[in-house]
């Protein structure tokens, strides 16, 4: 599948209907989606391997691992409403993808690549933290979005786990109106897709 086709069926992925803001939940675009594990793919990090997807939400990073030809994908989210759309976004694609609630420093099992798209911690300070904590735990490789302001401190935390941050992607994310407390129409705010191993 060429990363065009790959955006091309993410953009069939339903976002969330009444998002949670305490867990950030936040649609990642298609075009973002796909531009990282597409990357992640010609990097040999998909095809065939486990795929862990930490924080899922409506599975956007489950089903683009299971599209490039994952040998086994896993997504995780706390929220039981956020994994009953990832689920069925998924089966609308008839793809083979176990979705389990939980905590995510409940999450025990390891994989070969964790793909995530954490809380930014807008609403809840170091939300990321515990994400960035069992990604690593869990995995020699790890695709993540982060803001872009906060890459000095991802490399500096990735060091202190004996991690690397080795390449970093800045996008620019237009955030809608989704939640009462947001004042404009659009929001547009720079992203950071990093990999750390």
């Amino acid at each position: 599948m060429k990363k065009k086709d790959l955006e091309i069926a993410l953009e069939k992925v339903r976002p969330f209907t009444n998002p949670d803001p305490g867990l950030e939940q936040y649609p990642t675009p298609a075009t973002i989606a796909a531009d990282i594990v597409f990357s992640a793919y010609a990097a040999g990090d998909i095809e065939g391997m486990k795929v862990l997807d930490l924080g899922c939400g409506t599975g956007m990073f489950s089903i683009a691992a299971a599209l490039m030809g994952a040998g086994m994908v896993v997504g995780y989210d706390i929220s039981e409403s956020a994994l009953a759309l990832a689920e069925s976004n998924a089966k609308q694609f008839g793809l083979d993808i176990e979705f389990r609630q939980s905590d995510i420093s409940s999450v025990s099992e390891g994989a070969d690549t964790v793909l995530m798209n954490p809380p930014f911690g807008s609403q809840r300070k170091n939300a990321d933290r515990p994400f960035l904590d069992k990604a690593m735990e869990s995995a020699d490789r790890i695709y993540s979005i982060h803001m872009a302001n906060t890459l000095d401190f991802i490399e500096k935390y990735a060091e202190k786990n004996g991690r690397s941050l080795v390449s970093y992607k800045i996008y620019k994310y237009v955030i809608p109106h989704t939640f009462s407390f947001h004042t404009k129409t659009k929001q547009t705010v720079e992203i950071a897709a990093v990999l750390i191993q």
